[in-house]
């Protein structure tokens, strides 16, 4: 598990996926998971900065899953949007809901965490037997 304070500003999205680059690759997490989880942290961090209340935090969690979790201290319920063509924001949460397995709401006393899950592959197994097409 990794933990950070965000600032409540602009930069805290680039803060969050720089963090979560890092630790996913520390962590031998495939790249495409750990693309979708930078973009999925972006989505939930810039939310929390426009829609959210100070302080900010991001939490990943490695586990049989990846779960990333964005907390802020205001109480107001995310929506999924379905943003037109020409609408230049509403798309954040859909995109995670694309990119996660799942995603939800928790709230607390002091506000809410907003989370996402992904799957992780699961690592081969040096005794498998080789599928059709595989290059030994």
């Amino acid at each position: 598990m990794a933990t950070w304070l965000l600032n409540h500003d602009p930069t805290a999205a680039a803060t969050a996926r720089r963090h979560t680059r890092r630790t996913l690759t520390d962590w031998n997490v495939n790249e495409d998971t750990a693309y979708a989880a930078e973009l999925i942290v972006s989505e939930l961090v810039t939310n929390a900065i426009r829609y959210g209340a100070p302080p900010l935090k991001l939490r990943l969690i490695k586990n049989r899953t990846l779960t990333c979790e964005v907390h802020d201290n205001s109480a107001t319920s995310p929506r999924l949007r379905h943003a037109r063509t020409v609408d230049e924001g509403g798309r954040g949460l859909f995109i995670v809901a694309q990119l996660a397995q799942r995603w939800g709401t928790r709230y607390t006393a002091d506000g809410k965490t907003v989370w996402s899950e992904q799957t992780l592959p699961t690592p081969a197994s040096p005794h498998s037997e080789p599928t059709a097409g595989s290059v030994q």
